[in-house]
């Protein structure tokens, strides 16, 4: 998963530093489990969603960014031939 992506997907819980995640293996408990606090449901909901769509976007960004740098004689700037 690269770096970007990351501030989408872990919105709702705190994702755990190297030597939290080595802990997390002796820990049958769960008691190393830390999640995000949101004020009410609907808005953990809501910023799931916010996230979501925004993953989606920047995805949508990303491959329109590829496609017109693999096809650039189709950019709506490019000199007419």
């Amino acid at each position: 998963m690269d770096g970007r992506l990351s501030k989408y997907t872990t919105r709702l819980f705190s994702p755990p530093s190297f030597l939290e995640g080595m802990a997390r293996v002796l820990d049958l408990g769960g008691t190393f489990d830390q999640y995000n606090v949101s004020a009410s449901g609907e808005e953990a909901d809501r910023q799931a969603l916010e996230s979501d769509w925004n993953a989606i976007g920047a995805d949508m960004y990303d491959a329109i960014a590829r496609f017109q740098a693999a096809h650039p004689e189709l950019r709506p700037d490019a000199p007419e031939a």
